[in-house]
């Protein structure tokens, strides 16, 4: 078999093995789940789930499409971020511009401005919340805000050629200074205490059972809608370029691939599916601010993508769900030890488990398959051995 027909068979691969799929679609199936239960069963009952669960479970899959969005540059194009943080809170933020404007005169200065507003003295809104009454409007800035700032910043660091713990820092850099934005007063996002006090979201109130069950759905179906988007990209040349220019960058451009475009790309991508997680993060929590910004956000979201297995596209996932269940866990219990604990456990990752949880799972399964197979093996030469003898 040649080179040319070998290859063509490895994209014909389908996207996962059919026990993966299986696996998938049973956790879809489970997640779904939760907010039926809480809407068609009463609080006591055994199987009703409680509405914090459901907000809970929003809130890490958000966290988890950050982390696929994480994974996307850093496991395949080898491009650690350390400022997502900034592209998942300006997403927040557009969706929290068109829920402030949507509280209406519910405030409590019942006023046509949000009350950070008539706070601070303000008399009418600014340009840029123009239009942000319209919730068409505000989802194009969930996309177009975070996606035209990682492009216009991956452009002119790219084609500078800037790369490793170079990158890294910048971006960190870029996200405190955003932060620091953010905490002012006079930029007209809140400062600190950043956009609260939500009502309703597209006429809905946003704390009504069914309202939080639909974000929940939402949430649900955009997370498993970008694995397969990022799983096919992964799979298709450009996937095997981008992984490449991981690899070696400096062969891939001597081979006749310009690295700018696709690192670009993939960026880009990766910083709109970051918005969109901090779009979908917002109405289900109930807040957003500075805070998103802070680089320990950033930094926690490189660990969830290492935990659960860099280069994987479903261990992030993973990472991030068993990562924010330690951390709710040990801040309802042991808050102080919480950050020695999850640098324990990034540490002891890093050391014993490089390929992360992922990685661990698939080792398990092929020593298993390794000693069926060694058995059937055996068995099998035992067998002609019994049936020669005469």
């Amino acid at each position: 078999m040649n080179p040319a027909t070998d290859l063509l068979a490895l994209t014909r691969r389908p996207l996962f093995p059919p026990k993966v799929w299986a696996l998938l679609i049973a956790a879809c199936v489970a997640m779904a789940a939760m907010p039926a239960l809480n809407l068609a069963f009463p609080a006591g009952h055994p199987l009703h789930v409680s509405s914090y669960m459901v907000a809970l479970g929003g809130r890490f899959m958000c966290y988890a499409l950050a982390a696929l969005a994480l994974d996307l540059v850093w496991g395949y194009a080898g491009i650690l971020s350390l400022g997502h943080g900034l592209f998942f809170a300006l997403g927040g933020y557009a969706h929290g511009m068109y829920l402030m404007r949507a509280i209406g005169h519910d405030g409590v200065y019942q006023s046509d401005l949000p009350d950070f507003m008539v706070f601070l003295n303000w008399k009418q809104y600014p340009w840029y919340w123009a239009f942000t009454d319209h919730f068409a409007y505000a989802m194009l800035l969930v996309v177009l805000v975070p996606g035209v700032l990682a492009f216009v910043f991956g452009y002119f660091a790219f084609r500078s050629r800037i790369k490793g713990v170079y990158f890294s820092i910048i971006t960190q850099a870029l996200t405190y200074a955003a932060m620091l934005l953010f905490f002012r007063n006079d930029t007209g996002f809140g400062g600190n205490n950043g956009f609260t006090d939500f009502k309703r979201i597209l006429g809905f109130p946003i704390t009504a059972p069914g309202t939080r069950a639909a974000l929940f759905w939402i949430t649900l179906a955009v997370l498993f809608g970008s694995l397969i988007v990022a799983r096919l990209i992964t799979r298709s040349k450009l996937g095997r370029v981008l992984t490449a220019v991981r690899d070696t960058e400096s062969r891939v451009r001597f081979l006749g691939y310009e690295p700018l475009g696709f690192k670009l790309f993939v960026w880009t991508l990766s910083a709109v599916l970051c918005g969109i997680a901090g779009a979908l993060y917002v109405p289900q929590i109930g807040i957003i601010n500075p805070g998103e910004m802070s680089t320990a956000n950033s930094i926690e979201m490189v660990i969830w993508v290492a935990i659960g297995g860099r280069g994987t596209l479903i261990g992030p996932i993973v990472g991030a769900g068993v990562v924010n269940s330690l951390k709710v866990w040990f801040t309802s219990v042991f808050p102080e030890f919480w950050l020695y604990a999850l640098g324990l456990v990034f540490v002891l990752v890093t050391l014993f488990l490089p390929q992360g949880i992922v990685g661990l799972v698939r080792a398990c399964a092929q020593r298993l398959a390794q000693g069926k197979s060694g058995k059937t093996g055996m068995g099998g030469a035992g067998m002609a051995q019994e049936e020669g003898t005469p």
